[in-house]
């Protein structure tokens, strides 16, 4: 079985729409580790495109906020503007769907996803110090998750962990085979706000067979949502940033 494997779209429908062409035909399900909503202008096209087409969806921070489960106060001053933009955009039924998620992780087909790590869903993985623990919360050997948008991951080899590095800027992929004896956990990267200096929206392709994941890159849109921030009147930093991928 080919999943598509998506995080942290964060409302940016032409990044979302570029992944979908540049993934097309290559996929058999689709599965989301968070952050649908919060920073970018499209939340409801991208919320209910989530709706309709993922098969398993987690909970992400943004996601809790927008929906009233968590309190704004845990953002700085740019991602609680982008919050309060994003509820008075969504209507009940959308807000339900976000209240209605569940936390991670979530097990399919033999791997499991989360938002940001086995034990805390706001907990940041960036550093293998801060994984190696991690892997003793893992219930398969194959994990998903996102809230850093950092495209990557580590593995753990006979007690010691490894990285796994995002795809060069001059490449558009990079295929890891899974080895049966070690565990995995990988970072797609975000759609919608990539953070590790490569504007390109982020994704991945596991395939449960052949034992692969491809981390893959493409181009989108960023003048477009770009100005479409401007005209939300949301930050134009939140433009800007999409640029340079930080």
């Amino acid at each position: 079985m080919q999943f598509l494997i998506l995080s942290d779209l964060h409302a940016n429908w032409h990044a979302l729409e570029a992944v979908l062409s540049d993934a097309q035909g290559q996929y058999e399900q689709i599965v989301c580790c968070g952050d649908i909503v919060g920073y970018n202008p499209n939340p409801v096209e991208v919320l209910r495109w989530t709706r309709q087409h993922c098969g398993t969806v987690i909970r992400g921070n943004h996601d809790k906020v927008v929906a009233g489960i968590d309190d704004l106060g845990w953002f700085n001053e740019v991602a609680q503007t982008s919050a309060r933009w994003t509820m008075e955009q969504l209507s009940e039924e959308d807000a339900e769907y976000l209240r209605a998620l569940p936390q991670g992780p979530a097990f399919i087909d033999g791997f499991e996803i989360w938002h940001g790590s086995p034990v805390d869903e706001d907990e940041y993985l960036t550093m293998p110090e801060e994984a190696g623990p991690r892997f003793a919360d893992l219930e398969a050997n194959v994990g998903f998750f996102g809230h850093t948008h950092l495209q990557g991951g580590f593995f753990v080899k006979a007690g010691r962990v490894g990285t796994i590095p995002q795809v060069p800027r001059k490449s558009r992929e990079h295929v890891i085979e899974l080895h049966p004896d070690l565990t995995y956990m990988f970072n797609p990267g975000s759609v919608g706000q990539p953070r590790d200096r490569d504007p390109r929206a982020a994704y991945a392709i596991y395939d449960s067979e052949l034992r692969t994941v491809a981390l893959r890159r493409t181009d989108y849109a960023v003048k477009q949502t770009a100005e479409a921030i401007r005209q939300a009147g949301l930050p134009d930093v939140l433009g800007m940033r999409l640029f340079v991928g930080f």
